[in-house]
């Protein structure tokens, strides 16, 4: 059984939490007031708490209560038990149920020992979500054009992201308890991305998935599209009309009433566990890429009513290259080249609604009444990251597990990581006053994708460090189980060893955009004999895996978005990862 308690927003303290921030709230905030003032951490009692309860009453995240009865392992609605699979071999490929993926045992860093599976006991289960993108398919700064030149640049399902995410939250609030221990699951962290252009529309949608609400994925015109796909240009999908687009000459369907549809009212019902939120360069900057938060230009184009949806193979080429190369962060050349291109603009309907949103506006989105959900107040931000503009803070999984949430996004630009000093040596200072808990740490980007040390322009005296020096420190502590997070849009599971024999898992879940559209449960368990497991679990959404062309309810459309992610042409097909990256078992010595 599980000696994982659970008291942080249970219905008891759900009333009282309404009229006050919650204990791991404040604690979060002295965290974030520790960077100016020198003191206090994230899970430091505070001073108005009595100093003997402050070890019963540490916070955290609540699942389903346990039954009364045993646990038992629960694969309905994993890959354990099936994944969709293309039902024929060419054209456009229908899909259907396919075999489940097993579990893999990696003992990379410490031995398996027989018998641990009745000794073990549970610390801690959630679920991660990643790179949900989130996206205003009809916001004037989309680069869809750049699909004359990459065919991936553009996908046919984008339209589909917001019931592709409802129906993944479906997934989560169906399922009844972990797949390997039975704990009930205690929390979701999503590892950032969760919009696309940093636009306020796609912010509104993000909150409402997450927390419930009824969501009307459009913006601009109230009653109609406007956008590539009823531009009438064969580089699109032209999915509602009769034109024989390129896409259609792959396959794809022609659906009378599709764009209608994708613009509809969705009602999404929240998750039925609290949830905790990490920042990825969408979320943070304009395209995910550029600092240009300060441009005047660009922040008027989006909001204006002209849209590129065409440009020479030559200009693509250019500009993707600058975006892939860092040559232009601060979006100066993204200016000039949409000045460059004014005249072949189409007019659309201005929208206030996709002005970018702010890191500050971020968070009191975050903070606001109206999107807590099951909480916890704040989705583990705080005023007090509101008021030192940082977006990065610690809070308590269980009774021996705490979780850290980093912000590797880079506001100087570019869609690559990484971390400044002030916070590495937060996070250094967290993982030494906490060493006698297991730690988990949550970021956007992996290891290997912070090498983008551009200093922030708000903070050019605090230097940027990349993703091996966040492993060496990493590897200092002990108490370190794994590194969680995405952004490659692939499923990955890397080892590190240090040479003190300190030993961690980073652990890199695929996109919710691009398929195979993928969640992952994580278990933390003990086995009692000094090894630790980390078991995990992927899961699709809860959409069937048969689409029904005929059907374009919420329904319909998110098992759409899975068949046509499967089919966009240019998608790779080696983002599940190997077996060793999917549903494993990850050994290591307990510290």
């Amino acid at each position: 059984m599980s000696r994982i308690r659970s008291v942080a927003t249970s219905a008891a303290h759900k009333g009282r939490e309404a009229l006050e921030i919650n204990r791991r709230t404040v604690l979060a905030a002295a965290g974030a007031v520790s960077l100016s003032a020198g003191v206090g951490y994230a899970l430091r009692p505070t001073d108005r708490e009595a100093a003997p309860a402050a070890a019963e009453e540490q916070p955290v995240a609540e699942g389903r209560r346990a039954a009364a009865a045993a646990l038992a392992p629960y694969t309905k609605g994993t890959t354990l038990a099936s994944v969709a699979a293309p039902r024929n071999s060419s054209g456009y490929q229908r899909l259907g149920d396919g075999a489940g993926w097993s579990r893999v045992l990696r003992s990379d860093l410490a031995a398996a020992k027989s018998g641990r599976e009745s000794r073990r006991t549970a610390l801690a289960a959630f679920v991660q979500f990643t790179d949900l993108h989130l996206m205003d398919v009809q916001h004037p700064l989309r680069l869809e054009y750049v699909r004359v030149h990459d065919r991936h640049a553009w996908r046919p399902h984008e339209a589909l992201t917001v019931p592709g995410a409802v129906s993944l939250v479906e997934r989560v609030n169906a399922l009844r308890g972990a797949p390997v221990t039975g704990s009930p699951l205690h929390f979701v962290m999503t590892t950032g991305d969760n919009t696309d252009n940093n636009a306020h529309s796609e912010l509104e949608w993000f909150m409402k998935v997450m927390s419930g609400g009824r969501i009307t994925p459009n913006t601009g015109d109230p009653k109609h599209y406007e956008g590539v796909q009823n531009s009438g240009m064969k580089l699109y999908w032209q999915a509602s009309s009769t034109v024989r687009d390129q896409d259609k000459a792959l396959g794809f369907p022609h659906l009378a009433g599709y764009l209608a549809a994708a613009i509809r009212e969705v009602k999404s019902p929240g998750l039925n566990l609290p949830w905790y939120s990490t920042v990825g360069n969408h979320d943070a900057l304009p395209l995910g890429c550029y600092g240009s938060h300060a441009d005047p230009y660009l922040v008027q184009a989006a909001v204006a009513g002209k849209k590129l949806m065409s440009v020479g193979d030559a200009d693509a080429k250019k500009l993707q290259d600058a975006i892939h190369n860092a040559q232009d962060p601060k979006g100066s050349g993204y200016r000039d080249f949409l000045k460059a291109h004014a005249r072949s603009m189409r007019s659309v309907t201005a929208d206030e609604k996709r002005a970018p949103y702010t890191p500050a506006e971020y968070l009191k989105a975050h903070l606001d009444p109206a999107y807590q959900g099951l909480g916890p107040v704040g989705h583990g931000y705080s005023s007090a990251n509101v008021a030192a503009g940082t977006q990065y803070y610690a809070f308590r999984i269980s009774d021996d597990v705490i979780g850290i949430s980093l912000d590797t996004t880079d506001a100087g630009g570019h869609y690559d990581g990484s971390i400044g000093t002030v916070q590495l040596a937060w996070l250094e200072k967290t993982l030494k006053e906490n060493k006698d808990s297991y730690a988990v740490v949550f970021s956007h980007h992996t290891s290997q994708s912070m090498t983008n040390t551009r200093p922030d322009p708000a903070h050019p005296s605090d230097r940027r460090h990349t993703g091996a020096e966040v492993v060496t420190l990493l590897n200092r502590h002990a108490n370190v189980l794994a590194w969680v997070n995405g952004h490659i849009h692939r499923n990955l599971v890397t080892p590190h060893k240090a040479s003190n024999g300190n030993t961690f898992w980073e652990i890199t879940t695929a996109s919710h955009v691009d398929y195979p559209h993928l969640a992952r449960i994580v278990e933390l368990v003990d086995n009692k004999d000094g090894t630790i497991s980390l078991f995990t679990t992927l899961i699709e959404s809860a959409a069937p895996h048969r689409t029904d062309f005929s059907d374009l309810s919420q329904t319909g459309l998110a098992a759409l978005y899975r068949e046509l992610a499967f089919n966009a042409p240019g998608a790779s097909k080696a983002l599940a990862g190997n077996p060793t990256d999917r549903n494993t078992e990850l050994v290591l010595k307990k510290a």
